[in-house]
């Protein structure tokens, strides 16, 4: 009989009728293999190497905590290779998994490549040709086996096939059910009996045929299902006779199983029970030590405030502070719910904000005893807090160790505005500097009666500048202390919160070495509980002793004892033993700070890492010390800025001779320097107030000395002054690079005569009185600029004004004939206009050297403002070349005269001739001893080209030509004789004077 798994699988009819499924007609278009028979589902009695795998089954002892096959409730495959999956479809996971199981797309796998069917190119090329003869032999040559059993099959499938098309469709509906009144109208057409009820011969006869009708129809489908049957039924067979095998390894495999209970009870007897017990006793005595070390821990709480109180009493607020946090966090951690300790949490907690307004009140009295002492202690801070404290100790304490730990109690308060604090106190102490130092100026004063004048502002004007001017520097003297004794303060106060910095750094380091696995390297620092122990006092007993304590103990203990880890538990209660050396005294703050700043200290633990600032907090407390150190500079700054408007609220300051101002200059700019390189803060507001009091100096300064220029220059007669020695060696040091003006020699000295030239480099310069003293003024701007660099630009402003003034006055007085009606001169003569060529010719020569010396006082984006001096330098040129063409001017308008009334006519050489001759050595007398050579020579080069040109005018009027003819000779008789007599000047000798320029070239 063919099995099972021989039948074809059904496709759907083309038909289209529902629940029927045919198979394909066509014998050529199928290959049919042997029918071969199912496998065998119950095998039957193992043997040999089958029995050797049974017995190594599956193992209760071995296998009861891992998944084997025989855990399986439901055959997979079987179920996913159900025959009637077309009648469950789908819904078999989302009935077994719910209703949110869906059927999704796998992905497919990356590292799988994407096979298509070019891949199979070659291999379908090699192969189709051996195909083709493959088929082309089966088709010639069928196999006689295979063509019976598909005859025979074909055959008896047809026929059934053909019988059930017999039987009508509606009975093959999965959903027929007869309680449908359309389906049972179907199946039994009442339509064809009586309906009045009467039963008639017909009616008879359709219901006898119905229901013969129906039963071949049951007898088609109980063949079907019999063949159905029939090929099956080896299969059925064969499942039937191995339900007996089953029993028998069922048999088998419980008598196994009742072996392995029996071994295994007596496993648990012998070899279980005892140690069970030994288990249970241990936990039992570990419950025990528990216990006992609860009882001690609480013991050791119960201590914590009055050591507290006594940490208190010695101002240690850092080890006070940490107590409480670790007994707070000992509270929550380990003593949670115990109902004696219930208000012990609050407790701690006001006492926390005792600490904290005594650390504020204890620093605000340290910031006012420390600003408020005298000045005349060292800049550092207070050797003794005893100084200050209201608390009296057995010994006193160190002053810095003592702020140390009381700013980094702040710190780890987050108490982070303590610097305004300070700052209230040293804005009060800045005020009360200056109000005592004048008190006590005033207080050594005679003259002034401070009933009466009770302002401090009104007595310092009363003061004479040398008295007020010594209070100024008793005022700076005593801020320059006052800000170191602030910067040392605040070097304290950034030494502790660098050292927080620090330590929260080397925290986290420590922290990634643990992540990492590098925390139990030999050498590394102290544990959570070593550095909680390290912060855990007991009367009088100072961090530093709990520290070393905890490390002895953990370095004599041994085993276990030695590598665990001492918690919040364990250090408080070792405080128990500590109760017998409160009266050892105590150590200084410094070493319990130092332990606080440790990575593995108090910082570390999770309730001081919650107090402590951030990095970023303790920077801006940083850059808060910094910025507090500016402004102690600039309140001191504002405060002398005060004492310096007092005193020139009634213009006082304004009418200080220039060493006066140049002495207070110097002393505001040294106070200034000192203070920038104490707070490297560059304040402005001194030196503002400075520069403004330098500006209204620099205007009088400048006013009285161009009113002196005016008035020098107003009574100047223009004539040559004697040099005196003095100023000959005031020039001789500004050739030698000294732009100051020399100190006055005593008197006694030998007195040196006076000289006729002020020499300079080699060339004699007559002067006039004012431009000598105007050297001496221009001297007096470069000395002021030399004492006060920050008036440069002004002072330069102010000395090219007065150049500037002094050029265009003397233009005005000897060009402009000024001089006539303001001093009374009867004329301006050649001498007077020689000598102010030569003067503004020497100041021109001086420019540069006042230029390069403002030069070096400025900076370079100031030195637009030099450009001043290119003018005053262009404005004296081009005076000086008016002057020499003044000069030039006077001899030709001579010429004009003399020479329109020349006549050629013995006796020779003519009158007209002898007096140009004449009127030129009465220039040249006159220019002689004023004028350098070169320019001398250049001058009479000018005139003698004016006189050519008015010689040559009038022969020509006169018709006199270069033709050798009388005239002729008689004019060449009178040139050769004024050049005779030019020539025979000095400085003249080696003049060209070309006079063959008289004659008209002939065309």
């Amino acid at each position: 009989m063919a099995s099972h798994s021989s039948s074809p699988v059904p496709h759907p009819s083309s038909g289209g009728s529902e629940g029927i499924f045919r198979k394909d007609r066509d014998p050529s278009s199928r290959q049919y293999r042997p029918v071969h028979s199912l496998p065998d589902v119950c095998p039957k009695e193992p043997t040999g190497e089958a029995t050797r795998g049974l017995c190594e089954g599956p193992s209760v002892v071995a296998d009861q905590h891992r998944w084997t096959v025989y855990n399986s409730k439901v055959n997979l495959p079987a179920a996913l290779n159900d025959p009637r999956l077309a009648k469950r479809e789908s819904d078999f996971f989302t009935k077994s998994w719910g209703l949110d199981f869906a059927e999704t797309e796998v992905m497919p796998s990356f590292y799988l490549p994407n096979i298509t069917k070019e891949h199979f190119g070659p291999y379908l090329q090699e192969t189709a040709q051996r195909e083709k003869i493959h088929e082309r032999c089966k088709n010639i040559c069928p196999n006689k086996d295979e063509l019976d059993a598909v005859s025979s099959i074909t055959n008896n499938h047809d026929k059934s096939r053909t019988e059930l098309e017999q039987v009508p469709k509606i009975f093959m509906k999965p959903d027929f059910a007869l309680d449908d009144p359309t389906t049972f109208n179907a199946v039994l057409p009442w339509s064809h009996f009586n309906s009045a009820g009467r039963k008639s011969s017909r009616d008879m006869a359709s219901s006898r045929l119905l229901q013969e009708k129906l039963s071949h129809y049951l007898d088609v489908v109980e063949v079907s299902i019999a063949r159905q049957i029939s090929l099956r039924s080896e299969a059925f067979f064969h499942a039937m006779s191995s339900q007996h095998e089953l029993q028998d390894r069922l048999t088998e495999t419980a008598r196994a199983v009742a072996v392995l209970r029996g071994r295994t009870a007596a496993i648990e007897r012998i070899m279980c029970e005892g140690p069970l017990r030994a288990l249970r006793q241990a936990l039992t005595r570990s419950n025990c030590a528990r216990l006992h070390n609860k009882l001690k821990l609480m013991a050791a709480v119960h201590q914590s405030q009055p050591t507290v109180q006594l940490l208190l009493s010695t101002s240690e607020f850092v080890g006070a502070l940490e107590l409480i946090a670790t007994t707070k966090e000992v509270l929550q951690q380990e003593l949670q719910g115990i109902h004696s300790f219930r208000h012990l949490g609050s407790q701690l907690c006001e006492m926390e904000k005792l600490i904290d307004k005594m650390m504020v009140e204890d620093f605000s009295m340290y910031s006012r005893s420390d600003l408020s002492r005298s000045l005349e202690d060292d800049g550092q801070v207070m050797e003794k807090w005893s100084l200050f404290s209201q608390m009296q100790y057995k010994r006193s304490v160190s002053i810095k160790d003592r702020l140390e730990s009381l700013v980094f109690g702040l710190l780890r308060q987050r108490k982070l505005d303590f610097l305004d604090i300070y700052s209230d106190e040293m804005i009060l102490a800045a005020k009360s500097i200056v109000t005592q130092s004048v008190v006590d100026s005033v207080s050594q004063i005679e003259e002034i009666d401070t009933d009466i004048v009770t302002k401090l502002a009104d007595q310092m004007r009363l003061m004479t500048f040398p008295q007020w001017f010594e209070l100024l520097k008793s005022v700076f003297e005593n801020f320059i202390l006052f800000l170191k004794r602030i910067k040392a303060t605040l070097s304290v106060v950034r030494n502790v919160v660098l050292e927080a910095l620090d330590s929260n750094q080397k925290s986290r380091l420590l922290e990634r070495a643990a992540a990492g696995g590098l925390a139990e390297a030999p050498g590394t620092p102290l544990n959570q509980g070593e550095a909680e122990l390290a912060y855990l006092t007991h009367e009088g007993l100072f961090i530093s002793d709990a520290l070393n304590d905890a490390q002895l103990h953990l370095g004599a203990g041994g085993g276990q004892e030695q590598s665990s880890t001492v918690g919040p538990r364990q250090a408080l209660s070792r405080l128990d033993g500590c109760g017998s050396d409160s009266a050892s005294g105590t150590t200084e703050s410094s070493s319990s700070r130092e332990h606080a700043f440790q990575p593995g200290g108090a910082a570390g633990i999770s309730s001081s890492e919650d107090m402590m600032p951030s990095d970023l907090e303790l920077g801006r407390v940083a850059n808060n010390i910094q910025e507090l150190l500016y402004t102690a500079s600039d309140v001191s700054h504002d405060r002398c800025v005060k004492v310096l408007m007092a005193r020139a609220k009634d213009g006082s300051l304004e009418r200080l001779s220039s060493a006066e101002f140049v002495f207070l200059s110097q002393a505001v700019e040294g106070f200034v320097k000192d203070t920038e390189e104490l707070c490297c803060r560059r304040s402005v507001s001194l030196r503002g107030a400075l520069q403004s009091q330098a500006n209204r100096f620099v205007h009088r300064f400048h006013e009285e000395r161009k009113t002196k220029l005016s008035l020098l220059l107003d009574n100047e007669r223009w004539k040559q002054a004697e040099v005196p020695a003095e100023f000959q060696d005031l020039v001789n040091s500004i050739a030698d690079g000294r732009i100051t003006l020399p100190e006055r020699k005593p008197q006694g000295t030998e007195e040196r005569k006076p000289s006729d030239y002020l020499h300079i480099d080699g060339q004699k310069y007559a002067v006039v009185g004012t431009v000598l003293l105007l050297i001496r003024i221009f001297l007096e701007y470069c000395q002021c600029v030399n004492d006060i660099p920050s008036i440069s630009t002004d002072m330069l402003t102010r000395l090219s004004d007065l150049l500037k003034h002094f050029n265009s006055r003397s233009c005005q007085l000897v060009l402009g004939a000024g001089a006539l009606q303001v001093v009374g001169l009867k004329t301006i003569t050649t001498k007077n206009l020689a000598l102010a060529s030569r003067c503004l010719q020497l100041v021109v020569h001086y420019i540069p050297v006042i230029r390069a010396h403002f030069e070096t006082k400025l900076t370079p984006k100031q030195y637009s403002v030099l450009r001043h001096f290119d003018h005053i330098t262009k404005d004296y040129s081009d005076h000086i070349a008016e002057i020499s063409a003044k000069l030039v001017s006077i001899m030709d308008s001579m010429f004009e005269k003399v020479l329109s009334k020349y006549e050629v006519k013995a006796p020779m050489p003519s009158a007209c001739f002898r007096n140009v001759c004449k009127q030129m050595a009465k220039m040249h007398e006159a220019l002689y001893e004023l004028l350098p050579e070169e320019q001398a020579q250049m001058l009479f080069l000018r005139i003698n080209a004016s006189l050519k040109i008015h010689l040559k005018r009038q022969l020509a009027r006169l018709g006199v030509h270069h033709d050798g003819g009388p005239q002729h000779g008689l004019v060449t008789v009178d040139v050769a004789f004024y050049t005779e007599n030019v020539q025979s000047l000095r400085t003249l000798e080696k003049l060209d004077l070309n006079m063959a320029e008289i004659w008209e070239q002939k065309r």
